[in-house]
């Protein structure tokens, strides 16, 4: 698959073929779900706690007698059915995330990118810099090349002008290629890989 090159200002810089066993399946649905709800389900914080009938400060004395008074038979007013009792299974401090084999989500990150690849949602610039963090600039460089909402992953290390410049602009998010994933990828409308990510995602699935 061949793809041109461009520069932030929508000139043509060459261009480059991509890997087709990377960006040339046919993408499965099923992969890209598991993916996604694996991210999701680890990020989750799992902070939500309630309080149990153990936690609740509360007499344990007998309200009243067992048997005459033809009520209920209660214990202790801490049970879940009194105003100010202890919540019946309610939820846990716990962690959310389950495992993914490693291979799955190798293979689901390439389906990602074939599916941003099948739909023409990929560019390819040759670099991200700026010379100056200026976002009115970079805005206008990204209209000319039709972003508006994009992902883009540069090389190991994202240039500081350009990394500062896009940080306040909705719907855009930068990564290096280290922090490339399939939820990002599926979230943005295009996918901008600079000439670097492009060799570097084809050195890690070589």
């Amino acid at each position: 698959m061949k793809l041109d090159i461009t520069t932030l200002e929508g000139k043509k810089a060459g261009s480059v073929d991509l890997n087709e066993t990377i960006f040339g399946l046919d993408p499965r649905a099923d992969l890209l779900a598991r993916c996604v709800r694996w991210q999701l389900a680890k990020r989750q914080a799992g902070t939500h706690a309630v309080k149990n009938r153990s936690d609740i400060d509360r007499t344990t004395k007998k309200l009243y007698k067992q048997k005459g008074t033809g009520s209920a038979r209660h214990g202790a007013a801490s049970a879940p059915q009194f105003r100010g009792g202890g919540r019946a299974f309610g939820p846990q401090v716990r962690s959310h995330a389950h495992d993914l084999p490693k291979k799955v989500r190798a293979l689901a990150l390439r389906h990602a990118l074939s599916s941003k690849a099948k739909d023409a949602s990929i560019i390819v610039v040759d670099d991200v810099k700026l010379t100056e963090a200026k976002t009115k600039a970079l805005v206008e460089r990204f209209g000319k090349l039709g972003l508006a909402n994009a992902l883009i992953i540069g090389g190991a290390e994202i240039e500081t002008n350009f990394q500062r410049a896009a940080r306040n602009i909705p719907n855009i998010d930068v990564l290096p290629v280290q922090g490339i994933n399939v939820y990002d990828i599926l979230r943005r409308e295009k996918l901008v890989l600079t000439k670097a990510a492009v060799d570097a995602l084809e050195a890690r699935f070589k």
